[in-house]
């Protein structure tokens, strides 16, 4: 079976946008800002698309583009002007940013009251505590949610993660292992020994790698259900644009061993913006609601 990202991600704003009816009819309009440093193709590709749907659910949404030569002190400076703007509930920054500028700097900065994207410190530690409070980073947030919706149990499950970043694998490893979902994890690696064998023991295979295809039939458990996090960029001749788009899976192999398993383009994708607009209301709910 295939996840339908793209179809679940509809169910998520949907709810969202009844939420938002909801929010505003109380006067409350939920605001987001996206702040983009540099000129980097896919950043902007990804910051117009996250502005593009909060202008199709209603949201207020502001775009900062600032040059790649900002400096410290005035990404710092704006994220400070956000922080203090009452119309903007949710801070993004998209990552990366340009290599002289220390991101975890600027993550520290955010209002962690606005911090959307569930990395600051904060945040993280309401994740591992189990306190609903937080806010969870959307890509695991919204790989919960296909596995929920693809009717898979996690109670009692042997779930693995390939894949340790701060954006995907812990937090991803935490959620699997949290209360409700009661899943036995390992979190793996490139440096894993015998990383195939590793992964034929899991139900639930979580691909966050970031290496193309590189998750082959060979390490898909028969049964299992199978989410991939990676989109990576391979050159393709046969394209118009000269490459294609593929996960850290190799599908066909994986999709002929697999119960259930996520495309890409299509599956954990659209989610991560989903869940973005989902984190958002709930920081303008805890805003003018608690």
């Amino acid at each position: 079976m295939k996840i339908d990202g793209t179809q679940v991600a509809a169910e998520v704003l949907a709810e969202c946008a009844h939420e938002i009816e909801t929010l505003k009819a109380a006067g409350i309009t939920p605001g987001l800002a996206v702040v983009l440093v540099g000129e980097d193709p896919a950043s902007q590709v990804y910051v117009n698309s996250k502005v593009k749907k909060c202008g199709e659910l209603g949201l207020h949404s502001k775009k900062v583009a600032m040059p790649a030569g900002t400096t410290r002190n005035e990404l710092l400076a704006v994220v400070r002007e956000l922080n203090a703007d009452p119309a903007i509930h949710g801070i993004l920054v998209q990552s990366p940013p340009p290599p002289h500028i220390d991101e975890g700097e600027v993550v520290r900065a955010i209002d962690p009251r606005k911090d959307v994207d569930g990395f600051h410190p904060e945040n993280v530690a309401k994740l591992v505590l189990e306190d609903p409070t937080g806010f969870v980073p959307c890509t695991p947030a919204g790989c919960m949610r296909l596995i929920a919706e693809s009717g898979v149990t996690t109670t009692g499950a042997n779930a693995v993660v390939v894949g340790r970043s701060m954006i995907v694998g812990k937090p991803m490893a935490h959620l699997l292992m949290a209360k409700g979902a009661d899943a036995t994890v390992t979190v793996a690696h490139s440096r894993t020994k015998d990383l195939a064998a590793v992964c034929r023991q899991a139900d639930i295979l979580i691909a966050a790698v970031g290496r193309p295809e590189m998750i082959t039939g060979e390490f898909v458990k028969e049964g299992a259900v199978v989410i991939d996090v990676g989109i990576n960029r391979v050159e393709d001749a046969t394209k118009k644009r000269g490459y294609r788009l593929t996960g850290d899976v190799l599908f066909g192999e994986a999709a002929a061993k697999a119960k259930a398993i996520t495309p890409v383009p299509g599956g954990v994708g659209p989610m991560t913006i989903a869940m973005l607009i989902s984190n958002t209301i709930k920081a303008a709910k805890k805003a003018n609601c608690d």
